[in-house]
């Protein structure tokens, strides 16, 4: 290896970044090479290959390339590590990104040799990873999934509410059966802590859906289990390869396979858990087409106790708030105690406290979502201003959180909210200089405070505009400093720790049985 490829490895992605930020195409830079020396001048296809590590330079051309963007040669090597990011590949939203380069450490043989590694290492299983990259490629969409959204629109032809009956009226149009059978919850113990878990639906191909006879009495969640599996029916034929619907404790989210073990991915992990997602989205788009449940929100204020009118759970409502708004900004957490998240949206890369694939030992208790969990008698819905320390930086964030049960019976808390700060600027405002006077009250009052007024004013002004009616309730409260980890707790005195607990369990034992049975 010649010492310019020792010194290299980030190369292309400064190349591709000092391209992008002056604005030029491969082409764009081909042609300005021709003019200063045609001899060596690269071809676009050559500008491509160095882009992506395929391909380094000669000294040369290197020097043709520095000359290009008025750059010192020395500034494409190793010796400054400071890669930017060009527009279009920041996140928009979720975790930032890691520049993967140099490019030879991150070829598709090695990453496949490397990830059962890391996955056997932190005690993570295929299917939590396949959520994880799933969950990027959610956020990074923004919640957005065009053809999802078409083919649930074809199928319901935007009939917006729909019906039991008109859901089972599609399912013999589409060649499907429902089979009723009763299985009531179970209890496990999941880490010497009693969690009651319920079967409520799963598809067997071709064409019969089983559905537990005690979801009758709950139409808003029968509705949403029907429209996902007819979802499995249109977008994948029928042919059973997805999850069953379950509820509560380890079993519900979590794969069938008996080696269900960390360490391992396969094919299925990816395949079962992208088909969850899509079923999921196409369920909510059914029920909830974008155009009138856009409008719907805005009659109603986007507050989520009108989902009764419509017969949706605050679950539906509160996701397709997040793809619907014409705001980007959105989060939304779905938590189980002690603090496990089931699902997670962060349109706005709000950074996470714990994770819904292995939980810190240290989580923030004063999160929104989190307060209201440890709270066993807080019954109403309660809405928050939070502002996000993390480490010297600071985020300003608007919430509504919800107690609700699952059919179950297992507690458990559902919260949307919206950055901030995007909205505020949007207004002509200093959003930075509202947080940090936010910030600067909660610290002398030892961690919570009543908005200064004229912050207050902003933020309630802000949410008039984006016609969010719980805005005004969280102005009327205290706001609270939160952060990541209690470990990192900027109050004083700091919050206390709080315990982690782990989970496991199987499903396919239960789903056998109700199958032999006939249902």
């Amino acid at each position: 290896m010649s010492n310019l490829i020792r010194k290299s490895h980030f190369l292309g992605a400064k190349f591709r970044s000092l391209r992008k930020a002056n604005g030029l195409t491969l082409q764009d830079v081909s042609a300005r090479c021709i003019q200063i020396n045609a001899d060596i001048a690269p071809s676009v296809s050559y500008l491509s290959m160095i882009e992506t590590g395929k391909r380094t330079p000669s000294e040369d051309l290197l020097d043709l390339l520095a000359e290009v963007f008025q750059k010192d040669t020395r500034w494409f090597l190793d010796a400054n590590t400071e890669v930017e990011r060009p527009p279009e590949l920041e996140p928009s939203g979720g975790a930032a990104r890691i520049p993967l380069e140099p490019g030879f450490l991150f070829s598709k043989q090695l990453l496949e040799a490397a990830i059962p590694e890391l996955l056997s290492q932190t005690g993570t299983t295929g299917r939590q990873f396949a959520h994880l990259l799933i969950r990027s490629y959610q956020e990074t969409h923004r919640n957005h999934f065009p053809d999802l959204e078409r083919s649930a629109e074809d199928v319901g032809e935007r009939r917006f509410p729909l019906s039991v009956d008109d859901l089972l009226r599609l399912y013999d149009k589409h060649g499907l059966e429902v089979r009723w059978f009763d299985r009531p919850p179970v209890q496990i113990l999941d880490q010497d802590r009693p969690v009651k878990t319920f079967v409520r639906s799963f598809f067997e191909a071709p064409g019969v859906v089983y559905v537990n006879s005690r979801l009758r009495d709950q139409p808003a969640r029968l509705k949403y289990d029907l429209a996902a599996h007819l979802g499995h029916k249109v977008l994948h034929g029928g042919d059973g390869q997805r999850s069953a619907h379950a509820t509560g404790g380890q079993v519900g989210g979590f794969q069938e396979r008996a080696n269900n073990v960390s360490g391992g991915m396969n094919t299925e992990d990816v395949l079962f858990a992208w088909r969850d997602f899509e079923c999921s989205y196409f369920a909510g788009a059914l029920l909830a087409p974008k155009q009138p449940f856009r409008r719907f929100l805005m009659r109603e204020s986007h507050r989520v106790s009108a989902g009764e009118k419509l017969g949706l759970t605050p679950a539906v409502i509160m996701r397709r708030m997040t793809s619907v708004s014409a705001y980007r900004y959105w989060h939304y957490f779905d938590a189980y105690p002690p603090g496990y998240l089931r699902a997670v949206y962060r349109g706005n890369g709000i950074p996470l406290p714990w994770g819904n694939m292995t939980m810190v030992n240290d989580p923030c208790p004063r999160w929104a979502v989190f307060f209201m969990l440890n709270r066993p008698k807080a019954q109403k819905p309660s809405s928050q201003i939070s502002v996000l320390q993390d480490g010297d930086h600071a985020l300003l964030y608007l919430c509504h959180s919800l107690r609700t049960r699952d059919l179950a019976g297992n507690p458990h808390v559902l919260s949307v909210g919206i950055d901030l700060a995007p909205a505020l600027n949007s207004q002509g405002l200093d959003a930075e200089e509202i947080v940090a006077n936010v910030g600067a009250a909660c610290r002398a009052q030892g961690g919570e405070a009543e908005l200064p007024r004229q912050s207050a004013r902003a933020i309630e002004s802000a949410g008039q505009v984006l016609n969010i009616a719980w805005a005004a309730e969280a102005v009327a409260s205290p706001a609270r400093i939160i952060c990541p980890r209690s470990s990192t707790c900027p109050r004083s005195p700091t919050c206390e720790q709080l315990p982690a607990r782990r989970r496991a369990a199987n499903l396919a034992a239960i789903r056998k049985e109700i199958v032999a049975e006939g249902g």
